[in-house]
């Protein structure tokens, strides 16, 4: 699997903010863990976003790197001033009479030093699957875009035992694999004509109960090869979710610098997703006899489906996908 370069771009050189800041402040990131108190707010700022943008674009392809756009803005914030500042935080979901801005942005320091360190985002290539697609298995199959739209595919296969939910509550059935690395992805495929349902409960709580819910299960996984890339302008959806003026001549930057103040004309933001057969294991994946085990249950994901890759050590959101057509 080999999800690729993810980008935010303000048109502010912004990027060296932290990196003064942390000179100036003694503390040692790598003892410390503050990144988890990011995970609820930057979870839920990404699956706003992810709706945001899914919304504005009905039957398209949605990709995006949520955790790069969080940190982008709370990098930005550095350089804001007054209510600029204020609005950008509360706009990425931070309560300030809860969490000052000093720990925001010390929880921020220290998740973008774990990410670049273990060249999880911004620019990337991701692990290896912990269990690999069959290469010689690959068929051509029939893709489903919607009534009137059939593609053809390069349809990977594995036949193994892996994490499986056929949800009771929301109408999609799902499976989470593992690459490795701290990486795992979720590929979410809703009951068709439902997707608009299951994207509109996606939460926290819908990922917690999934999480717990999923059932070790000999499945027949076909998942379609994928080359998808996105790409936005975010400030009028910035707008939208509570970062209002933005791009306005009200926004406050004298932080960055006191000369010719600089304002936010765009807010750019590009992400690409490659998935393939690669894994970590070279031979054959494993296959368990009918002797053995069940029958395995089927599972095609032939119709558009959600993919989500999460870092399981910082609990980052690291990419949220709604795959309509996987060519």
């Amino acid at each position: 699997m080999l999800p690729t370069l993810c980008t935010c771009l303000l048109w502010l050189s912004t990027s060296g903010l932290w990196t003064v800041q942390a000179k100036g402040s003694g503390t040692d990131v790598s003892t410390r863990n503050p990144h988890r108190d990011l995970a609820p707010n930057n979870v839920d700022f990404a699956f706003t976003l992810y709706k945001h943008l899914v919304a504005s674009g009905p039957g398209k392809n949605v990709f995006i790197s949520p955790v790069s756009i969080s940190t982008a803005l709370a990098m930005l914030s550095l350089g804001a001033r007054g209510y600029t500042r204020e609005q950008l935080l509360q706009g990425l979901g931070f309560n300030l009479t809860e969490m000052s801005e000093a720990e925001i942005h010390r929880a921020f320091r220290h998740l973008h030093h774990l990410l670049r360190e273990s060249n999880t985002t911004l620019e990337m290539t991701m692990g290896m699957w912990a269990h690999s697609f069959d290469l010689e298995s690959t068929r051509e199959e029939n893709f489903y875009v919607n009534e009137t739209t059939t593609v053809k595919v390069p349809m990977m296969f594995q036949s193994n035992t892996v994490k499986y939910l056929n949800d009771s509550v929301l109408p999609c059935q799902l499976v989470q694999l593992d690459y490795t690395g701290n990486e795992t992805v979720f590929f979410v495929l809703p009951v068709k004509g439902k997707m608009d349902s299951v994207i509109t409960a996606l939460s926290r709580d819908t990922i917690q109960r999934w999480s717990k819910s999923l059932t070790i299960r000999q499945v027949d996984l076909y998942i379609p090869k994928i080359s998808i890339s996105g790409a936005y302008d975010l400030g009028g959806i910035m707008g939208d979710m509570g970062i209002a003026d933005l791009l306005s001549n009200r926004t406050h930057f004298s932080g960055i610098t006191q000369e010719a103040l600089p304002k936010v004309s765009k807010v750019l933001h590009k992400a690409a997703l490659q998935v393939d057969e690669k894994g970590l294991e070279a031979a054959a994946p494993t296959r368990v006899s009918l002797s053995a085990a069940p029958e395995p249950l089927a599972l095609r994901f032939n119709r558009p489906f959600i993919i989500m890759i999460f870092d399981d050590f910082t609990w980052s959101s690291l990419f949220l996908g709604k795959v309509v057509n996987p060519t």
